[in-house]
């Protein structure tokens, strides 16, 4: 279902307000019936439908997605992004004037940013190194259980029986 004008302002002033009669009021609908129409809006699955998607809207631009961490990265590791400074300068006669000015992100802040997006994205001589790593406990396991085979495990009893040795002697 399709929202009417007023409709739309309702949802509009609703998120804005948080109050369903100040809402109606607010989107045209009389003094009179705006807390009946607030409750029968609040009611219309199409008007909680548009109020729910306008609530994530909302919430989506508020919170940073991982391309746009990403791609900020990015440009603060090129030197890309530009921060501003406050510059104190004295005019003489201990007066001093403060103005800003723009200055590129510091080697320090690029170098972390660096970091920041290696982390994420494992380097080639990482990877190579972990299939090293793995190929030797590989070789290291197929040796150890080859050496078990291979070993017979012999019982010697060096301890000889009470009545073996009486029948020895005897």
């Amino acid at each position: 279902m399709k929202l009417t004008e007023k409709q739309k302002r309702f949802v509009d002033f609703f998120i804005e307000t948080g109050n369903k009669t100040e809402a109606a009021k607010r989107a045209g609908y009389s003094e009179k019936t705006a807390a009946s129409i607030g409750d029968e809006n609040l009611r219309k699955p199409a008007i909680k439908a548009a109020i729910e998607a306008r609530l994530k809207e909302l919430e989506d631009k508020r919170i940073a997605k991982i391309d746009e961490v990403l791609k900020f990265l990015t440009s603060s590791m090129r030197g890309e992004l530009k921060d501003e400074q406050v510059v104190v300068e004295g005019s003489g006669d201990g007066i001093s004037s403060a103005r800003i000015i723009e200055t590129r992100v510091s080697v320090r802040e690029r170098i972390e940013a660096a970091k920041s997006l290696l982390k994420r994205y494992p380097m080639e001589l990482d990877v190579k190194e972990q299939q090293l790593r793995l190929a030797k406990l590989e070789q290291s396991l197929k040796a150890a259980e080859k050496q078990a085979d291979d070993d017979d495990v012999q019982i010697i009893d060096d301890i000889g029986d009470v009545n073996d040795e009486e029948n020895q002697t005897d």
